[in-house]
């Protein structure tokens, strides 16, 4: 074997071993990957989410309003909490376990303070009951009990104090850049949006100075890649996404490399009938109807310019 050819097959030999230690490296910060997973309290099991349908059933979570599939997590990107986080780096696809999950890293720690007495009337009529969910200067809670004039409110987080139980199934590594997409708005919005990404050429200019001090324009073709998001009307009703849009998109461009991201309305629906009274004025009135209006009415003319002339 020549001195080249061995040379050959020590570099073909290191490059195995690295994809070799690559592959054996596990899942890394910045993969996403698809998860099935229940999380429970861990004092007594009780089920606070999950992605199966027949676990929410037997826990009576109704199961009408919700889509029960495994969810596509990127990690490292605060999908899960940091005790799962730090479980699957390394890990590989087709592991299963369970973490714990300590109430300090979940919904944080039970804080006497964050109950309060206020006034009853700064709550509505219709919620003046215990365990109904309230907001009082802008300040989320739950009403524990009310007496006369007085409630008691406690603003710590329904889970607050709770260690937590995260059990999972780590089912695929996703490399498609849509799934990436979808998945992670998914994990925003309660519901994955339909996406597409696509390459747009543009044109892009630059300025510059030639060796006279004048302005140069150049003008060059540049390509971008663009997630287009069709907006369904839960998602354009979705809290999370009215306050925090410009958060999420920016998520989204530095994690998946995009350009631009577009969100694309959708309305639907019939043709122009309902728009009489918008463009008439006169409620949904046609012309036929504002003609017989106006034969109804006894106006001279000739009568009025001389009234006017004689003031």
């Amino acid at each position: 074997m020549s001195d080249q050819e061995q040379a050959d097959a020590a570099e073909d030999a290191d490059e195995a071993e690295t994809e070799a230690e690559t592959e054996s490296a596990g899942l890394a910060d910045g993969d996403f990957v698809r998860v099935a997973y229940t999380i429970r309290t861990a004092d007594d099991g009780r089920v606070i989410d999950t992605t199966d349908e027949k676990t929410a059933e037997e826990a009576e979570i109704d199961t009408e309003e919700h889509e029960f599939e495994p969810r596509v997590i990127a990690l490292g990107a605060g999908h899960v909490f940091p005790a799962v986080d730090e479980a699957f780096i390394g890990a590989e696809v087709g592991d299963e376990g369970v973490v714990d999950v300590p109430a300090e890293d979940a919904f944080g720690a039970y804080d006497p303070d964050e109950v309060e007495t206020v006034k009853a009337d700064k709550i509505p009529e219709d919620s003046r009951y215990p365990g109904a969910q309230v907001q009082i200067d802008n300040q989320q809670g739950y009403l524990e009990t009310i007496i006369g004039g007085r409630a008691r409110v406690d603003f710590n987080h329904p889970l607050a104090g709770e260690d937590l139980e995260y059990e999972y199934e780590i089912l695929e590594l996703i490399d498609d850049r849509e799934q990436q997409a979808a998945g992670m708005l998914g994990m925003y919005l309660q519901e994955a949006p339909e996406v597409r990404i696509e390459s747009v050429t543009e044109e892009e200019e630059t300025v510059t100075e030639d060796d006279d001090g004048e302005e140069v324009v150049e003008t060059e073709e540049v390509e971008k890649d663009v997630l287009y998001v069709t907006a369904t009307q839960a998602m354009q009703m979705n809290q999370q996404w009215m306050f925090q849009k410009q958060q999420i998109a920016q998520d989204l461009m530095g994690r998946l490399d995009l350009d631009r991201v577009v969100v694309e309305e959708v309305i639907e629906g019939g043709g122009m009938g309902g728009l009489g009274g918008m463009m008439g004025g006169m409620g949904g009135a046609g012309a036929g109807d504002i003609e017989d209006a106006l034969e109804d009415v006894d106006i001279d003319a000739d009568e009025i310019v001389d009234e006017i002339d004689e003031e």
